[in-house]
């Protein structure tokens, strides 16, 4: 009998576990909707980046961007596309190879290098890609990364036609100043750019639904913003982060059954 009544009471134990775990859920959730009320920490300009975000993503999106990019994909020969779309990136690896070197990424440094040589040379400046044909995949290392290497936060959240925020436009800004990027004119400069962003444009084609259905995009967006950059600096080993406050509740909660528990069986 004692030991029916012991079973019985482990599993109420464990009931109440649930039942705590969901009311922290719970509370977790209000919390944070009582915290983006006083305001995000990191979003300190929500009040003029969501009526930006509300342009750039229901209007400029809407009726420029994305049909532009949809006849980009739909009409540009495959070959030429893809050839483009290399030199675009070619471009851009003397300054992965700068930034790896400044994160002691001697591995990537040489990676970015020898692509470099391979697809500017071989690859007719960068049309084809045989880099990648020798093993050695692309790893672009943007300035931004490099600051957050070395503790620099993310700062305010922006909205410059898309998610961004202070360190990623500080770490574009020492970019474009490497070589070649510091060399080329305006207006090959501005295809450069100008077909990245198309197949940028393209690319998010997948998580478009996931943007439209979210309950706020803005919120969803920005979001999926930090954790990518999060992603990104570190290597896709992001630290687990883990809230101090619940638990030491869910500690203390713990330690109480225990010693009801105990008692029981005494």
């Amino acid at each position: 009998m004692k030991k029916n009544n012991c079973q019985a009471t482990t599993v109420s134990k464990y009931l109440l576990v649930v039942i705590l775990s969901i009311f922290l859920s719970a509370c977790s959730t209000t919390s944070s909707i009582d915290d983006e009320e006083v305001g995000d920490p990191k979003d300190p300009l929500e009040s003029i980046n969501r009526p930006l975000w509300t342009f750039s993503w229901d209007y400029a999106d809407k009726y420029v961007f994305k049909p532009t990019a949809q006849a980009y994909a739909d009409y540009m020969p495959a070959g030429a596309r893809s050839g483009l779309y290399n030199v675009a990136l070619n471009l851009n690896e003397p300054s992965a190879v700068v930034n790896s070197l400044l994160q002691a990424e001697f591995t990537d440094a040489a990676k970015s290098a020898g692509r470099f040589l391979l697809n500017s040379t071989i690859g007719l400046l960068g049309i084809f890609d045989p880099a990648s044909d020798f093993g050695l995949e692309r790893k672009h290392e943007e300035f931004g990364e490099v600051l957050g290497k070395y503790g620099v936060g993310d700062g305010p959240y922006l909205v410059v036609l898309g998610p961004s925020s202070v360190r990623e436009e500080v770490g574009d800004y020492v970019d474009k100043y490497y070589w070649p990027l510091a060399f080329i004119d305006f207006w090959p400069n501005l295809l450069r750019v100008a077909v990245i962003g198309l197949e940028t444009r393209v690319a998010l084609a997948d998580q478009e639904m996931l943007i439209s259905d979210s309950i706020d995009s803005y919120e969803f967006v920005k979001t999926a913003y930090f954790q990518n950059m999060n992603y990104k600096v570190y290597d896709g080993n992001p630290p687990i982060e883990i809230n101090a406050e619940e638990e030491a509740e869910l500690d203390a909660f713990l330690d109480e059954i225990d010693e009801e528990f105990d008692d029981e069986l005494e």
